[in-house]
């Protein structure tokens, strides 16, 4: 099965204050370190990041790692943009995908076991889409089978998969992932994630 994972990390992380794909986290890995091996640790290629914002110092996180990075120049128009350039990118790589997993860099919890156990769910439901559930709320890591791919490449602005997904709430399978409530988006996340 033909699976390649996006992970967005183009964000000028304007909350923060400093390029959060760039902090600390277990290990002393950035953020983003740990989400791309994280992605890496799967089966799933190809395995395209894409950067827009700080890339200077952003891209040096991913030094010697077998993936694709992908320079999306047009990341402030917001998140609709870096969509379809991980798209375009992972579809330039592997023309005959079958689906795509979406990762943001900024949620320190997800790991290579949450992500295969969205795969397989994706296989033994038939449905769409796995999106995951942390309490009420639903999101990122997000799988969209090539059936969705058409609706991404319309996305606008800040606009994400949820918007696609929104319509298509019948159609996904859903994985259990508190911890992905947790996404450090200020210092007082990332303080809070320290302790």
């Amino acid at each position: 099965m033909s699976i390649g994972i996006i992970i967005l990390a183009a964000g000028a992380s304007q909350r923060m204050g400093t390029p959060k794909q760039t902090l600390p986290i277990e290990n002393e890995k950035s953020l983003l370190r740990h989400t791309a091996e994280t992605a890496l640790a799967t089966a799933c290629r190809p395995v395209v990041v894409v950067v827009g914002a700080n890339k200077q110092v952003v891209v040096p996180e991913l030094k010697g790692l077998p993936l694709t990075i992908v320079d999306n120049p047009k990341w402030q128009e917001g998140m609709a943009s870096s969509v379809k350039m991980g798209l375009a990118a992972t579809y330039m790589t592997e023309r005959d995908l079958e689906a795509v997993l979406l990762l943001v860099c900024d949620q320190p919890f997800v790991t290579p076991g949450l992500l295969e156990q969205m795969l397989v769910t994706y296989r033994e439901s038939g449905k769409k889409a796995v999106v995951c559930r942390y309490g009420e709320a639903w999101g990122v890591p997000a799988l969209l089978g090539s059936a969705l791919f058409g609706e991404l490449t319309y996305l606008q602005g800040d606009q994400g998969a949820k918007a696609v997904l929104q319509k298509h709430k019948q159609e996904i399978a859903w994985v259990a992932f508190d911890q992905g409530a947790i996404d450090l988006d200020t210092p007082e996340d990332y303080r809070r994630y320290q302790q």
